[in-house]
């Protein structure tokens, strides 16, 4: 009894020792390649690459107000709000790696730009952002933002999907970015910029995987099926199994879905049934409708 307390103890040390490295060293690491990407690449350029970051980028041009400032100030009412509604874990992990981007942001913005071509700007912003983000990402953290922004609109109108809710505000932003600098070609990086960045954030966070498999087992199949058909757009199958220990009979959903959507996924399972039995797998090659043909 005692070497099981010991070992499950020492396995809970190295959790603690795991998460403390990770916000010591690794948010600071990452929050510095994304402010890279602001100060050394789109800020000086003029591109604002959607969400809070673009919309601080516009700002700065009217205040004067440090970019990475706008960043954080503009963050804070947002996160005043999704602690009420997501709790505090989600908003002190964000309020953290926001804290670092800013104080970055403002010191990098005192060297010289990397580049002052619009199209190696736009990608080196895009990269560098998307790198920060994903390893961000990954270790459980967030930098606010968007999906602040995406989650409060979900919780009231979910018949919205989560997708179009992200494009809905990067075109804002792009608009905004073309009445604020009056030019179409920075506007025109500006989305490159955004479109790099969704292309390599999949990567960070998935790996070069084109989809993701999912086997969901669970007493609501149907509510979480019709929950991926009507607002992730998935197709949906199910597969009959049973139980070898109960003997009983019980609808398996299988599904394939791309690597953006996949946390979307897995969050509506756990929301829908918190007991569900549920395997990800990555799926290299795909063919059929919505992917490759045969």
């Amino acid at each position: 009894m005692e070497e099981s307390r010991g070992l499950w103890l020492n396995a809970d040390n190295k959790k603690r020792m795991k998460k403390m490295f990770q916000w010591v060293f690794v948010i600071p690491i990452a929050s510095l390649i994304y402010a890279t990407g602001i100060s050394l690449f789109l800020d000086p350029n003029q591109l604002a690459p959607g969400g809070i970051t673009g919309i601080s980028i516009i700002l700065n041009r009217f205040t004067n107000i440090d970019t990475g400032t706008l960043i954080l100030v503009l963050n804070l009412p947002l996160l005043a709000i999704a602690w009420i509604k997501f709790g505090f874990y989600f908003v002190m992990s964000s309020l953290y790696a926001l804290s670092w981007i800013s104080f970055f942001s403002n010191f990098l913005q005192r060297l010289e730009p990397v580049t002052g071509d619009l199209f190696l700007a736009a990608v080196g912003g895009g990269v560098c952002m998307s790198l920060g983000l994903g390893i961000i990402l990954r270790i459980g953290a967030t930098t606010g933002g968007t999906d602040i922004v995406v989650k409060l609109i979900r919780l009231k109108y979910k018949h919205v999907r989560t997708g179009k809710v992200f494009l809905m505000v990067d075109l804002c932003v792009l608009a905004l970015s073309f009445i604020a600098f009056r030019q179409l070609e920075t506007v025109m990086y500006a989305g490159l910029a955004i479109g790099l960045m969704s292309v390599v954030l999949d990567w960070v966070l998935y790996g070069r995987d084109e989809a993701k498999m999912l086997y969901v087992i669970s007493e609501k199949e149907e509510e979480i099926a019709a929950y991926f058909m009507r607002e992730l757009d998935m197709g949906v199958t199910f597969l009959q199994g049973k139980g070898a220990y109960s003997g009983q009979t019980r609808k398996i959903l299988l599904c394939v879905i791309r690597n953006r959507l996949a946390p979307f996924a897995q969050e509506a399972v756990k929301e829908i049934d918190p007991y569900a039995f549920m395997i990800v797998t990555s799926a290299n090659e795909i063919f059929g409708n919505g992917y490759k043909k045969l």
